[in-house]
C-alpha cells in the first residue's frame, strides 16, 4: 500500500484564485462559484449545471473509457468524445479491408453501428460528502505505515462500508469511488453507473481527426477536427447490460444541444469533466526543484531519444510504422515539459509562491499556531534539500530504464519477475512468466535493435554521467558508453523475442541461472539493485514526510483563509472549470486571435504527408465553400478556439459549453505556453484548445453526409438560419 502512494506529489496552495481559474467540485458550485459565473457570463441557474436532487447539465457528461470525458448529445444516446480518445476503438475495428483510421467511418443506420467490447462509459448518480464518516474509521481502524487516509484501497473499503450501514443499493453495474480532497481534509464517495455496450457510430478520418500529429501537438493555432461518436445501448428497460444484439439505444436524463451560433471573443465558456492529475498547489522549493532540475534532466534524455528515433523514422518507413505511437507517446510529454518549464518561469511563478508562503507564516504567527503551523514551511525547505539528489536520480532512472531504453524496460521486467521468485515462491514465478511472454510477444513486434542500439548508447551516457554518480552501480562508474553498447547488444538475447523465450524456457532455476548469465539482464539487474539499495528508500521516506506535511498544510490554508475560494487538485474526478473565449500573447510582438479556420488546414496541407495530408473532399468543399449552414457571418468555416478554462489531462473529451449549457465545441488539449497550469494557472498565457462544434457539424454534415446523426441531434441554430 506503501508504493501506491509514493507517486502522490503533494499539493499545497497559492489562494491567489482568478475568477476564472480553478477546476471546482460540483458541490462547490453555489457556495464559491455562483457569484464568479454569473459576472462572467452564466446565464442560467446555478441549480441547472449541478443539482444534488434533480437533473441538471452533469447528468449529460461520462468518464469516456476511464481516461476521457465524453458527453451525450442525443435522446438516444449518441455520445461525443475526442478522436484520440476514441482511437483505440477506431483501431480495434481497422483491418487491411476496412481502415477507418485512414478512411473514416460513418454508421448511416443502427444496424451498421460497430460493438466495442471492452469500452465503458460512467455516469455519476450521486455525490456524497462522507467526510466525517471517513475520519472516524481512520480513527479506530489500525494503520501502521500512517497513511490509510490517501490509500486507494483503504479508501475502497471504507466505500463499501458506508454504502451498507446507510443501505444504498449496489448493482452490478454500480461502481463506488471514495476519494481524498485537500490533502485528505475532506471526502467525496460518487456513486457511478456502468454501461458496457458501446458502439462506434462515427469517426472522421485521421487526415481529419489527427491533423498536424505530433508537430502541432499542444500549440496554437491548432486545426484538428479531434471528434469521434459512440452509442450507449441499454437493455429493454433502460438498465446497464452486456452486448446483445437486443439491447436498444440508451435515453439519457439528460443531453446537450448542439449550437451553430458560434462564439466570439469574451463569451463564457464552460468545460465539464474529469481532469486526471494537477499539482497547482505544490510550495516554491518543489516549483524551483521541477524548473532548475527535474524538467531539464528529463527533457535532455527524451531529447536525446527522440532524435535517434526520428533520424531512423525519416530513413526506414519500416521502422517509422513499428515507432509512430511509441515516438508519439515519447514526445508528447517532452514537448510538455519544456512548455511548462518555460511557462513557470514566463509567469514568475516561484516568486508569486513564495510571496503567498510569507502570508501564510504571518497569519500563522499572528494567530499564535506556531506549535502547530509554524515549522511547515521550514520542514519543505529542508525536505526539497534533502530530496534533491533523490529526486535526480529517480527520474533519471525512470526515463532511461523503464521508458526510453526497450532493453533496459524489457530486462527490468525480468528484474522483477526474480524479485517475485525471490518473495513469492516457484509458482507465483511461473504465472508471472507466462503472462510475461504474451505480454513481450506485441512488444518485439514493434521493437528494433538497430534503432534501440543507438537509443541505449545515448541515454547510458546520459545516466553515467549526469545521474548523482554516489548512486551509480560499479558497472556505469567511468563506462566506455559505445563499448558498452557493443557489448550488451552483441551478446544479449534480450534483442530478439526468440531470444527472449530461450531465457524464459525451463523451470525457475535454469531461467534465473540462464538471465543472471545475460551482459544486458546483468546490466539491468546492477542498475536496478543500485536504484533500490540506495535511492528508493530515502527518496520513500523523505516524500512519505512530504505527504504528511499536506495535509496540516492544507488544514491550515483553509483556517487562516476561511474567506478565499480554495478549489482542490484534480483526481480524475467530475469537474467545473469556466473562463471566457479569449486569446493570448505567448511572446513580444506575438499576439494569437482565439478562433482558428478551415483556411489554416488548406495553408499547412502537405499532399502524401502524414500528419499534414488533407482528403480531397475537404479540399473540394473549402474551395466551393460549401460550408452549408455553418459557417460564420463572414462566410468562413471556424474550426478550433481558446478560452481561459482550467483544463489538464483528461478533460480531453469534455463538453465546451455556453452560458446557456448549449455544446459549443469539444475540449482537446492546451496551448503549449500554458501547460505550467498543472502546477500554476496564469490567465495571461493559460489556455485551453477546443473543436468548435460548427466544424464538427460540418464534418458530420458536409463532409461524410450522415444526415441520420445531423437530424438525430438538437442543433440551435442562428435566428438568421431555420431549421430544415
Amino acid at each position: 500500500m506503501r508504493k501506491q502512494i509514493l507517486f502522490v506529489l503533494f499539493s499545497l496552495a497559492t489562494l491567489s484564485i482568478h475568477a476564472d481559474e480553478g477546476m471546482w467540485m460540483l458541490t462547490d458550485l453555489k457556495a464559491q462559484n455562483a457569484v464568479a459565473m454569473r459576472e462572467l457570463g452564466l446565464e442560467i441557474p446555478i441549480e441547472e449545471v449541478y443539482n444534488a436532487n434533480g437533473l441538471s447539465l452533469k447528468d449529460a457528461v461520462v468518464h469516456f473509457g476511464g481516461g476521457c470525458t465524453g458527453e451525450v448529445i442525443s435522446s438516444e444516446g449518441l455520445v461525443l468524445t475526442n478522436h484520440h480518445c476514441g482511437y483505440g476503438a477506431i483501431q480495434q475495428h481497422s483491418n487491411v479491408e476496412h481502415d477507418y483510421l485512414t478512411d473514416g467511418f460513418w454508421a448511416m443506420n443502427r444496424d451498421a453501428e460497430l460493438p466495442t467490447p471492452g469500452l465503458t462509459v460512467t455516469f455519476i448518480d450521486r455525490i456524497l460528502d462522507v467526510t466525517d464518516y471517513v475520519n472516524e474509521q481512520l480513527k479506530k481502524d489500525p494503520d501502521p505505515d500512517g497513511v490509510n487516509y490517501l490509500s486507494p484501497s483503504y479508501l475502497g473499503n471504507v466505500a463499501e462500508r458506508f454504502a451498507k450501514a446507510e443501505n444504498i443499493e449496489i448493482t452490478p453495474a454500480t461502481k463506488l469511488e471514495l476519494k481524498a480532497f485537500y490533502g485528505g481534509n475532506k471526502y467525496y464517495l460518487f456513486i457511478k453507473t456502468v454501461y458496457s455496450d458501446i458502439r462506434m457510430v462515427g469517426a472522421p478520418p485521421s487526415s481529419i481527426g489527427k491533423f498536424g500529429a505530433d508537430t502541432d501537438n499542444w500549440m496554437w493555432p491548432r486545426h484538428t477536427g479531434d471528434f469521434s461518436l459512440f452509442r450507449i445501448y441499454a437493455d429493454k428497460n433502460g438498465k446497464p447490460a452486456e452486448y446483445s444484439k437486443d439491447n436498444v439505444p440508451y435515453t439519457p436524463k439528460h443531453f446537450f444541444p448542439v449550437s451553430a451560433k458560434g462564439i466570439q471573443e469574451n463569451d463564457f465558456t464552460m468545460v465539464m469533466g474529469y481532469p486526471g492529475r494537477t499539482q497547482e498547489y505544490l510550495p516554491s522549493f518543489a516549483v524551483e526543484q521541477i524548473v532548475n532540475d527535474l524538467n531539464p534532466a528529463k527533457i535532455e534524455i527524451r531529447d536525446a531519444a527522440l532524435k535517434v528515433q526520428d533520424g531512423f523514422m525519416r530513413k526506414d518507413n519500416a521502422i517509422k510504422i513499428q515507432y509512430a505511437s511509441k515516438y508519439a507517446g515519447v514526445a508528447n510529454y517532452w514537448k510538455k515539459w519544456i512548455g511548462e518549464t518555460k511557462g513557470l518561469k514566463k509567469s514568475n511563478a516561484i516568486a508569486i509562491k513564495q510571496d503567498f508562503e510569507k502570508k501564510f507564516q504571518e497569519r500563522v504567527n499572528k494567530a499564535g499556531k506556531q506549535a502547530e503551523y509554524g515549522t511547515i514551511l521550514a520542514d519543505f525547505e529542508k525536505n526539497y534539500k534533502d530530496i534533491r539528489e533523490y529526486a535526480i536520480a529517480r527520474d533519471y532512472f525512470t526515463e532511461v530504464v523503464l521508458r526510453n531504453s526497450e532493453i533496459l524496460s524489457f530486462g527490468y521486467r525480468l528484474y522483477q519477475l526474480e524479485q517475485v521468485y525471490n518473495t513469492k515462491g516457484e509458482q507465483a514465478f511461473n504465472d508471472r512468466k507466462n503472462n510475461l511472454i504474451s505480454g513481450f510477444e506485441g512488444l518485439y513486434k514493434d521493437y528494433s535493435a538497430q534503432v534501440d542500439e543507438k537509443v541505449f548508447e545515448q541515454l547510458i551516457s546520459l545516466y553515467a554521467t549526469k545521474s548523482p554518480k554516489q548512486f551509480l552501480p560499479e558497472s556505469l562508474n567511468n563506462v566506455n558508453a559505445s563499448a558498452l553498447t557493443t557489448s550488451v547488444f552483441g551478446s544479449s538475447k534480450l534483442t530478439s523475442f526468440n531470444g527472449l523465450k530461450e531465457l524464459l524456457n525451463g523451470d525457475a532455476k535454469s531461467v534465473l541461472e540462464k538471465l543472471n548469465q545475460d551482459k544486458g539482464y546483468q546490466l539491468v539487474k546492477s542498475i536496478a539493485d543500485s536504484y533500490q539499495k540506495n535511492v528508493a528508500p530515502k527518496f520513500d521516506e523523505i516524500n512519505l514526510k512530504n505527504i504528511a506535511l499536506q495535509r496540516t498544510y492544507m488544514k491550515g490554508i483553509m483556517e487562516f483563509f476561511p474567506n478565499d475560494r480554495i478549489f482542490p487538485d484534480a483526481n480524475s474526478t467530475l469537474r467545473v472549470t469556466y473562463g471566457k473565449v479569449k486569446g493570448y500573447k505567448p511572446s513580444d510582438a506575438v499576439i494569437y486571435e482565439p478562433v482558428s479556420y478551415l483556411d489554416g488546414v488548406i495553408e499547412k496541407y502537405i499532399p502524401g504527408d502524414y500528419e499534414f495530408d488533407v482528403p480531397k473532399k475537404l479540399i473540394d468543399l473549402y474551395n466551393a465553400k460549401d460550408y452549408g449552414r455553418y459557417a460564420d457571418k463572414n462566410g468562413k468555416m471556424p474550426l478550433a478556439f481558446i478560452a481561459t478554462n482550467h483544463t489538464t489531462g483528461g478533460n480531453s473529451g469534455s463538453p465546451a459549453l455556453d452560458a446557456k449549457g448549449n455544446l459549443i465545441g469539444l475540449n482537446f488539449d492546451r496551448v503549449w505556453e500554458g501547460t505550467m497550469s498543472d502546477i500554476y494557472y496564469s490567465p495571461e498565457i493559460c489556455r485551453n484548445i477546443m473543436v468548435d462544434a460548427r466544424y464538427i457539424l460540418f464534418v458530420i454534415d458536409k463532409f461524410a453526409g450522415a444526415k441520420n446523426l445531423i437530424e438525430e441531434m438538437t442543433i440551435v441554430y442562428p435566428k438568421s438560419q431555420k431549421a430544415k
